[in-house]
């Protein structure tokens, strides 16, 4: 009897660990969600926040990865990438995304620039790269690819943060990203170097952390806005990667604990994901932030339907 009685316990305390899955990492705090499909495999490249409870700021030091098969068991390989990792760089591990091309993988990160003959500082974006998802992962240019004096059409130091990279269907690559105006270019196929000029738009509520993909024939331009304070995700769609975009409204309300939000959005076995941040962590808060997934549903012309935050998070993937 007191067996059956255990064995019964511990299946409902199993169960009660499965309907809690947000967020799906409980033991650091995580932000900043960029997953991405390689094979069978999805992985999540995230920020880390380390500030203390009484800190009120950012203190993220590194880049960590994650993967899992069935969307529920996740794999932890720690850090794998810092500030530290570029020689011109200073400060902390931004918004970041990994994107695989051509045999190659370019995590595409946002930090903060030195005093040095290429940028007088501010924010910029950099370029690491790897021959495995999990890396090692160094360098791939040796100096920032973005730099604040490249971007002039707003004042603050920084504005080139939230580096989202989109490989069209002709392999065509660009990146966009940007805080408070949203800025894209198209990249070279080396994945290093612009292949045109620096072109600005501005998303009605756009704040920063942009996600572009596309879905059928619609492209979708995903991010961080002002629909109400704090933050919401909201989006745009255009016919293509460089738009023009049409306003489409907000998906994602206010999350618990944490004034701002990230968007992450991928494919994977046949199910759309929707992932993100908030601060529901014991302890947690506005700079000491946790990832969650939750389902993401599009109507039959395509547009996002609402994302329903729980706790219980997605289902296992088949």
């Amino acid at each position: 009897m007191k067996n059956t009685f255990l064995v019964a316990l511990l299946g409902f305390g199993a169960s009660l660990a499965v309907r809690a899955q947000n967020p799906i990492i409980k033991d650091v705090f995580t932000a900043d969600p960029a997953p991405l499909v390689y094979r069978d495999t999805l992985f999540l490249y995230t920020g880390h926040d380390t500030a203390s409870v009484q800190e009120t700021n950012y203190k993220m030091p590194d880049w960590r990865i994650y993967s899992t098969t069935d969307m529920v068991h996740w794999k932890d390989y720690g850090t794998r990438l810092s500030p530290k990792t570029f020689s011109w760089a200073t400060g902390d591990a931004y918004a970041a995304q990994c994107v695989y091309h051509k045999g190659k993988f370019y995590w595409f990160v946002s930090t903060f620039h030195k005093k040095d003959d290429n940028s007088q500082g501010g924010a910029a974006i950099g370029v690491a790269v790897s021959d495995r998802p999990t890396g090692p992962f160094k360098d791939a240019i040796g100096k920032a690819l973005i730099v604040n004096e490249m971007t002039k059409d707003k004042p603050h130091a920084w504005d080139d943060i939230d580096p989202t990279v989109f490989v069209d269907d002709d392999q065509q690559v660009y990146l966009y990203w940007g805080n408070l105006s949203c800025r894209w270019v198209k990249l070279k196929d080396n994945m290093t170097e612009l292949a045109g000029p620096i072109n600005v738009i501005t998303p009605k509520n756009y704040i920063e952390g942009p996600w572009v993909y596309k879905r059928q024939k619609l492209y979708y331009l995903v991010y961080a806005g002002a629909g109400t304070k704090p933050e919401m995700i909201e989006y745009c769609t255009a016919p293509s990667a460089a738009g023009p975009w049409t306003y489409r409204g907000i998906i994602q309300e206010n999350v618990p604990n944490s004034f701002t939000t990230h968007p992450g959005i991928i494919d994977y076995k046949g199910k759309s994901y929707f992932f993100y941040h908030n601060g529901s962590l014991p302890t947690g808060g506005s700079y000491r932030r946790s990832i969650c997934v939750d389902d993401l549903r599009y109507n039959p012309d395509g547009t996002i339907q609402p994302i329903v935050q729980t706790v219980k998070g997605v289902a296992p993937a088949k």
